[in-house]
């Protein structure tokens, strides 16, 4: 089951998503910068999507498995950053933990107004 947490956004029904901050990027014509926490709960998982977008991703608090579709799958710790390109279609999204919550934080840079998550296969 999904949820939407945010216009646009689909995310596992156990992720929460708390939006920070949307700017229109000065200088970049039809893009603006998205901020957001994504906090997920022991076991958390996201379904597979991408994000037509450049996604910038750093871990706060606990651990996340991402990876995307012909890359490798990768265990982040607080400190440690991952990125999506617009063409990335990610299919590992899941809290590394069964008994501890983790939180990262999302910068996107996309066009203004399109959704910030697409559902894939």
């Amino acid at each position: 089951m999904f949820s939407i947490l945010l216009t646009g956004t689909l995310v596992a029904q156990e992720a929460k998503v708390t939006p920070l901050l949307s700017k229109d990027l000065t200088g970049i014509p039809g893009k603006e910068g998205l901020m957001i926490t994504v906090d997920y709960a022991p076991g958390a998982t996201d379904a597979i999507h991408r994000h037509n977008a450049h996604v910038f991703v750093y871990v706060l608090d606990g651990s996340v498995v991402m990876q995307v579709r012909g890359g490798r799958e990768v265990t982040l710790v607080p400190g440690q950053t991952f990125y999506e390109s617009p063409q990335d279609v990610h299919v590992v999204g899941r809290n590394a933990s069964k008994t501890e919550p983790a939180k990262f934080l999302v910068f996107f840079v996309k066009d203004k107004g399109a959704p910030s998550l697409i559902p894939a296969k």
